[in-house]
């Protein structure tokens, strides 16, 4: 089994208006993006050339909406309690092109 190219623990899911998890995690490897319960149930999956991610305008700093097969979800993701919350946010986008150019 490879390792995964971009993992985050502990993020909140939400599709609107309500949250599908405030724990769960975002996994992009081989190709595809899962986003996973805290259970480790997937609750949507697609690779990730068929998946449109970026911050909207509206959304906080730590924020990002990604569109998984015509669904969106808003995915907060924190690094830290104040400081470096973009980062998270930042990695998982330039990984997520990093991975779509490959495939």
């Amino acid at each position: 089994m490879t390792e995964p190219e971009f993992s985050a623990r502990g993020v909140r899911i939400a599709r609107w208006p309500r949250s599908l998890t405030r724990a769960g995690e975002v996994r992009i490897e081989d190709g595809r993006l899962a986003l996973l319960t805290s259970y480790g149930s997937e609750i949507d999956s697609a690779p990730v050339s068929a998946v449109r991610a970026g911050r909207a305008w509206f959304a906080k700093a730590d924020e990002t909406v990604a569109t998984v097969n015509g669904t969106r979800y808003r995915l907060t993701l924190r690094d830290g309690e104040h400081s470096g919350e973009t980062e998270a946010s930042g990695r998982f986008l330039a990984a997520l092109k990093k991975a779509a150019r490959r495939s």
